[in-house]
């Protein structure tokens, strides 16, 4: 209910779309993807939701990050549109 909430007030206020994470995040993993995710939405070729599924699979893939875990990047959900 909360998240739905969040993402509900975020539409309401303007936004086409909002990220969420469905329970407690790392600061750091939630930077590496959130740094990863904007890196590909800058290149302007890919949806909101490619961009996210994009920085997922960066931190699963990239061992260097330490982030694989499911605990880093499962939590994150886009509400709205993802275009």
């Amino acid at each position: 209910k909360e998240i739905l909430g969040f993402g509900y007030l975020m539409q309401n206020a303007g936004a086409d779309a909002a990220i969420a994470s469905l329970w407690s995040v790392n600061d750091e993993g939630t930077q590496a993807l959130m740094n990863k995710f904007y890196q590909v939405l800058k290149q302007g070729k890919v949806t909101k939701a490619e961009a996210l599924r994009q920085a997922q699979i960066a931190l699963i893939t990239k061992v260097e990050y330490g982030f694989e875990h499911p605990f880093y990047w499962a939590p994150f959900i886009l509400i709205g549109n993802g275009l």
